[in-house]
């Protein structure tokens, strides 16, 4: 869809928002979210698909990061750990609890430097619902049987795990049912100063119509690009103190389900670093992450064989039956934009974000650096307060008292939801109805409403795709392809055949 079918105006003076926002990743479809719930009128451009590059490639956790607690960014623990609570109880279809088992490797860490940083990862937070740490004999317990038999005891503890390109949607969808618009494959081309409001040159990156915009305020929440974006516009050149943004690449490898049970377990690594084994989509086992600097285009990144390698071998240092590069079926990276404090271990940079106020320009334009998935509700939160501050706008921030769409299931919580939904749609394949409520939660209705069977679905793409999901995916979701139905709205690109793919595909041939 081009944009001028998505701004049905008469005249470039007609198109006028409060808010500009550059970038459709979990930063800038949360700031969209929290500014069109204070009123403001908004708008967010996206050069390819949401959640196209670092919000896609995380390691599925909402997490405190207990080994941040190494580089005393206590403040950093304490904040995430606050907004995982939040996220637990505003988005429980997308986020859930893990449990998590961190053997104990004294030529790592001695067990009383566990004990400690446990102990305060179970109070930074403050209030929550999640369970205290504790230690566990592996003898004793059955999540030990997997691991080598060096490994006589360790802690449990409990994180989250998340559906991080569904936490993407969702929150650009929320935006978009206060008012907010969302263009995808839009491009930001050019930014000038004009009568004291942003002019906002944007351009269809498949059409390649143009249209300008106004906006009164701006937010460059491009992540990895946000310093080649003010570059490549001129912006910025003359603000000696910008800050610097650090790009690190974070590779993960996919295996076939390696134990049973739900839980993950956190393996030390002779460099020091930390490597996460979880379960992952059902059917597999993720393992990640690793952890470099990278130069180049963040849209271009891809795991080295160096970095399967060090994945093999970190499982491989936990696990008694251990895995090769064969046993590999599926591999992701993405490029994280940290904020550069220096350091000279990437795995040491600070996870902190910043917000840069160009203030040499007349109407507000700030830059977003750094930041964390876990912590992008109150990154977004921050942004917003700092936009009303500058403009003498009037506005609190909301969003962390308010479920996010689709999951908003009250006092009743996700799990009677669910009770309830499965009796209203019992003809739904146990496993089709957990998809449909855990990515959709009460969306799902926009699409089964009426529904008494699968026929009523329409047209059945295979393995369980039906015509009324891909309909209410292009028509809410901006989906413009198969790729971003089976990978960046889920993750069926795991699961489906390639005869199901090409009949996805031909529907966006025609």
């Amino acid at each position: 869809m081009c944009i001028t079918c998505c701004i049905l105006v008469d005249k470039m003076s007609d198109i006028h928002y409060d808010l500009c926002i550059i970038g459709g990743g979990i930063n800038g479809v949360g700031i969209a979210r929290d500014a069109a719930g204070r009123g403001l009128s908004v708008i967010l451009v996206e050069a390819h698909d949401l959640a196209g590059a670092t919000s896609s490639a995380s390691s599925k956790l909402i997490h405190g990061g207990l080994r941040y607690l190494e580089n005393y960014d206590f403040t950093l623990v304490h904040k995430a750990l606050k907004e995982r609570e939040i996220l637990y109880k505003n988005a429980s279809n997308l986020v859930w609890p893990v449990e998590c088992i961190l053997p104990m490797d004294n030529k790592q860490r001695p067990e009383w430097f566990l004990r400690l940083g446990l102990w305060f990862y179970d109070r930074l937070g403050g209030k929550k619902s999640l369970p205290d740490s504790r230690l566990i004999k592996f003898w004793e317990d059955g999540v030990g049987k997997p691991l080598k038999k060096k490994y006589k005891s360790g802690f449990r503890y409990f994180d989250c795990q998340v559906d991080d390109t569904r936490l993407v949607i969702m929150n650009a969808v929320d935006a978009a049912s206060r008012g907010a618009k969302i263009l995808t494959h839009t491009m930001c081309k050019n930014l000038k100063i004009h009568d004291g409001k942003w002019r906002v040159s944007l351009k269809d990156t498949r059409s390649d119509d143009s249209i300008d915009i106004s906006a009164s305020m701006v937010v460059n929440a491009t992540g990895p690009w946000v310093e080649g974006f003010l570059d490549s516009l001129g912006i910025g050149v003359n603000d000696n103190d910008l800050p610097s943004v650090r790009l690190v690449k974070g590779s993960h490898i996919i295996l076939p389900r390696m134990y049973e049970g739900n839980h993950a377990y956190v393996l030390q690594q002779e460099d020091g670093r930390i490597v996460f084994v979880a379960p992952y989509e059902g059917g597999y086992t993720l393992v990640g992450t690793t952890e470099e600097d990278f130069n180049g285009d963040p849209r271009d990144v891809h795991i080295s064989d160096q970095e399967i390698s060090y994945l093999c071998n970190a499982y491989n240092s936990g696990f008694e039956k251990g895995i090769s590069k064969s046993d590999v079926i599926f591999t992701f990276s993405g490029v994280r934009p940290l904020l550069d404090d220096g350091k000279d271990n990437a795995s040491k940079v600070t996870r902190e974000h910043f917000i840069y106020h160009h203030g040499r320009y007349e109407a507000p334009l700030l830059s977003l650096y750094g930041g964390k998935l876990t912590t992008y509700r109150a990154v977004s939160q921050d942004v917003v307060d700092k936009l009303m501050q500058i403009s003498g706008r009037v506005g609190v921030g909301w969003s962390a008292n308010i479920a996010l769409a689709g999951s908003n299931f009250g006092d009743q919580g996700f799990n009677e939801y669910c009770l309830k939904q499965k009796s209203k749609y019992n003809w739904l394949p146990d496993d089709l109805f957990m998809r449909y409520a855990s990515s959709y939660g009460t969306y799902m209705d926009c699409f089964l409403r009426g529904a008494t069977s699968l026929d009523d679905l329409g047209k059945h793409y295979g393995d369980s795709i039906y015509e009324a999901e891909i309909e209410y995916l292009k028509k809410y979701e901006w989906v413009s392809c198969a790729e971003d139905i089976i990978w960046r709205r889920s993750k069926l690109g795991l699961y489906i055949s390639d005869q199901t793919l090409a009949n996805i595909e031909g529907i966006f041939s025609n």
